[in-house]
């Protein structure tokens, strides 16, 4: 994708959230845009960085680290499920992890962190609309789930993410969203009256932003707005020249 048509798509998604922000009485700067660069080369994600997109997000490990040394200007966020096999690879490079989603999870980060002297930062996962198609700890758990891994060694946890259901067909996105937006806030809320470090909400993508930031997301992760369709696969670097 030439970078004129990403320059010209993040300035229309930027529209789109300064307009949700002030028609909620909050500041565009307090939501910070996150470009969703799955399946798309490492040229697009530089096209994002140079139109100012400097924080970007991939769903699958491997191709997170494909394009860390590619794109080095970037902030990474994993956003993706996280096997417990791959953490030895994503600890110690300064990647946000939005998906912190089980105990066992935050014991095999915290062990790592420990062993790499660094601390990692995390967000736990919600399944706010208890999808049987989405990760995440159920709506009673995440308090619990905030206390134990925010008692562990080696792990900030600095707030809560979460992906609603899809959708029913002819059902209007934002609309179908908004109320799982409205819980995850409610548990921010509550999580960060007893750990005030609790703060992001990480919620909202191209269909649904302005619901979200109308509910108060800091955190929104925007990919078909930004780059148009996904490839059908992952990227992968012997694919495409670098």
């Amino acid at each position: 994708m030439p970078f004129a048509d990403v320059e010209a798509r993040a300035a229309r998604v930027r529209s789109r959230l300064a307009a949700a922000a002030t028609a909620a009485g909050r500041k565009p700067a307090d939501v910070r845009l996150i470009g969703v660069t799955k399946t798309h080369p490492p040229e697009v994600a530089r096209a994002a960085v140079a139109a100012g997109v400097t924080e970007l997000g991939e769903n699958r490990v491997q191709e997170l680290l494909a394009k860390l040394p590619l794109v080095p200007s970037a902030r990474w966020h994993l956003i993706g499920y996280l096997q417990r096999n791959k953490v030895k690879d994503v600890v110690g490079h300064a990647v946000l992890v939005h998906t912190l989603d089980r105990r066992s999870l935050a014991d095999a980060l915290s062990r790592r962190a420990a062993a790499a002297g660094v601390v990692q930062r995390v967000l736990v996962q919600v399944n706010v609309g208890e999808d049987p198609a989405k990760h995440g700890c159920q709506v009673d758990e995440a308090l619990d789930l905030v206390a134990y891994a925010r008692d562990l060694p080696h792990l900030a946890i600095e707030g809560l993410m979460t992906i609603p259901p899809l959708p029913a067909a002819g059902e209007d996105a934002s609309a179908a969203a908004r109320p799982h937006f409205a819980t995850l806030r409610r548990l921010r809320d509550e999580a960060r009256a007893r750990f005030p470090e609790v703060v992001h909400l990480s919620m909202g993508m191209s269909a649904d932003l302005e619901a979200a930031v109308a509910e108060g997301a800091t955190m929104i992760r925007i990919g078909t707005a930004l780059f148009g369709p996904r490839e059908s696969g992952p990227w992968r670097p012997e694919e495409v020249g670098t």
